[in-house]
């Protein structure tokens, strides 16, 4: 599964991406309010650490503005994912930018038959957003399970894309299922590497070596 970061914050997408576990980067109108920055700017900044996609999002609810603002930004970089929400408007520009080339984030899905749709549309990505189902009552990975079956009954290309990842939890169900991708908040990231027993174990290793008095360096 491929691990995506969600954030703006640069220098967190610097480490994580040293790291390289990182494959790509989301960014969405929330994010880049916390980041403080200019949005242009920002993204295009993102587009040169990573190889991977870097998802950034329209903010029109119009088809033409929307397909003019998918354009603007499918320019700063051929690592670009355009991010369009899921309306018809938006799976009419999804289907005009695919036709183009550009890669194209369906964004705020909330349904299977949703998903459906934004493969039929040509969307390189659906993102549909597990914490947000949890918290309105619904199983967001029960979500993932549909559209991962809806997807290879018919062998569309769309990547599934975990949004709105809460915890580790949300990464190893995603796993699980057999979702493309997740896109993760960066603290959630670090967690994956967390476990009592590994602190337990070096702290056991470091205390023996220490006794032999010994130097690697």
């Amino acid at each position: 599964m491929k691990f995506f970061v969600d954030t703006a914050d640069v220098n967190d997408i610097r480490e994580l991406n040293d790291t390289g576990l990182l494959d790509g980067v989301t960014t969405n109108p929330s994010l880049i309010k916390k980041s403080g920055r200019d949005f242009l700017e920002v993204v295009e900044e993102i587009a040169g650490i990573v190889d991977g996609p870097v998802s950034a999002e329209t903010v029109a609810l119009d088809h033409v503005t929307m397909l003019k603002e998918g354009r603007k930004l499918a320019a700063i970089a051929d690592n670009i994912a355009v991010k369009v929400p899921l309306t018809i408007d938006g799976l009419k520009t999804c289907k005009a930018l695919a036709s183009d080339g550009v890669m194209v984030n369906v964004t705020l899905c909330f349904s299977a038959n949703q998903a459906l749709l934004a493969a039929k549309a040509g969307a390189a990505f659906i993102s549909p957003f597990v914490g947000r189902h949890d918290d309105v009552g619904f199983d967001g990975m029960a979500l993932i399970e549909d559209i991962r079956t809806i997807y290879d009954n018919y062998a569309f290309d769309t990547e599934i894309l975990v949004a709105s990842v809460r915890h580790p939890v949300h990464v190893l169900e995603a796993a699980l299922i057999g979702a493309d991708v997740a896109t993760i908040p960066a603290d959630v990231i670090r967690k994956l590497a967390n476990h009592p027993l590994t602190d337990k174990g070096l702290e056991g290793f470091l205390k023996d070596w220490a006794a032999t008095g010994q130097k690697i360096l």
